[in-house]
């Protein structure tokens, strides 16, 4: 059965009046993933009002019947193939640095955002180690290489499902079709004893044995923590073993046993290794030439111009097996369909008494607004909409965060749209 809601909705001298199918069109019908224990019938899904929010971008509420209650949350579906809109990364203009979304899309031009990737909150199990506010994954800003990702041992968040890493991300090409990809770090460093593998760049945890280089997109804060933690338990002690070398225009200039803080300026590339990694730039002097060179590579043809961390929990159609079932929270996610020209970012709200969702009742969702590919972000105090209204400088906060007030994150997906 289909259930047809009228809603009408006035922005300015603009009136729009849709027709919000629940059960088919936009929010066809379709299984809950992963075992979820939310039904399939036509009324677990709902919307409320409904409207253009900016050319090619449509912002409206929903609610999701799940066994524990009642989910609600606020939807973004954002149209890549209409000319002049287009998403990007919001971030605070260094990777270890961290801002408020509405503040990110302010300061960026963007019409509506969410939050993206999780990050390093906190250093609990390494009292005196700062922590960064760096991102998981990789990230790709307007096609410049921000960063790469962590070791999976490393990430903050959820436990992963099998067969995905923090080097899953949500990417844009060329082309302008959204789609999941897979981003892994080519690098070196040419000295002039050979060449050694680079392991990271711009990290808050390097691989065990390895190298990272830190750039000036790092931002001032303290390179410590990349040599603290293991490739699989975060919690590990520093290593005691660590070496700094700073290149400026392609030759040591200084060389120091533990890694260091403050800006790396432009033309300056910061090496931090450790152990292995450590010993390999011991052996250089001051006044050396060094060389280093870095690409992130993805699984399909082309760089993108933009790409965010998180992890992938539906592909082809279908949920990711072994999702989590159980859980219940807050959470951000982003679905791709129509061929990845149709980009749907939603985000749940953190009032008391919301039912929040599992992975798996999340995957199940974003398949019935017709997303055919879709992954995890953020979730928690960190899940964020934001929305700009026609003639207005700022955006603003649609959902409400569980933690009362915006929490500062380190990215986001940013929408920008021409608007009335």
């Amino acid at each position: 059965m289909t259930t047809g809601v009228i809603v009408k909705q006035r922005f300015g001298r603009v009136r729009a009046v849709m027709t919000v199918l629940v059960a088919a069109g936009v929010l066809a019908g379709g299984g809950v993933a992963g075992g979820g224990s939310a039904a399939a019938s036509a009324d677990v899904l709902r919307t409320g009002r409904a409207a253009p929010a900016a050319s090619g971008v449509t912002y409206r509420q929903f609610s999701m019947a799940v066994p524990r209650g009642v989910a609600r949350g606020h939807l973004l579906t954002v149209d890549l193939a209409r000319p002049g809109v287009s998403v990007g990364l919001l971030y605070a203009g260094a990777v270890g640095a961290r801002r408020a979304v509405s503040a990110m899309a302010g300061a960026q031009g963007a019409v509506a955002g969410v939050n993206g990737d999780f990050f390093n909150i906190t250093e609990t199990q390494h009292p005196g180690v700062e922590a960064t506010g760096a991102s998981v994954g990789p990230a790709i800003d307007a096609g410049r290489r921000l960063k790469s990702a962590v070791p999976d041992g490393q990430r903050f968040g959820p436990a992963l499902p099998p067969g995905t890493t923090t080097r899953d991300v949500l990417a844009v090409g060329a082309d302008r079709r959204a789609r999941l990809d897979r981003l892994s770090l080519w690098g070196s460093v040419a000295t002039p004893d050979g060449t050694i593998p680079l392991r990271g760049l711009n990290l808050y945890a390097l691989p065990v044995d390895g190298i990272g280089a830190y750039t000036s997109q790092w931002g001032t804060t303290s390179r410590v923590r990349a040599t603290c933690g293991t490739d699989t338990e975060r919690a590990a002690p520093c290593s005691t073993d660590t070496t700094e070398v700073t290149v400026r225009r392609g030759r040591v200039e200084k060389i120091a046993d533990t890694p260091g803080s403050g800006g790396v300026a432009t033309g300056t590339t910061v090496l931090v290794g450790r152990e292995e990694g450590a010993r390999q730039l011991r052996k250089l002097s001051v006044g050396e030439r060094v060389r280093v060179t870095d690409r992130l590579v993805g699984q399909r043809p082309g760089t993108p111009r933009f790409a965010v961390g998180g992890f992938p929990i539906v592909r082809d159609g279908a949920p990711l097996p072994g999702l989590d079932t159980v859980a219940s929270a807050v959470r951000t996610a982003a679905g791709i369909g129509a061929g990845g020209r149709v980009l749907y970012l939603l985000a749940l709200d953190g009032t008391k008494g919301n039912a929040g969702l599992t992975i798996g009742e999340l995957a199940g969702l974003l398949q019935r607004v017709g997303a055919r590919d879709a992954m995890n972000l953020d979730g928690g105090g960190s899940s964020t909409l934001v929305l700009r209204d026609p003639g207005s400088a700022a955006a603003t906060v649609r959902n409400h965060p569980s933690g009362g007030a915006e929490r500062p994150v380190p990215n986001g997906i940013g929408v920008f749209a021409r608007q009335p």
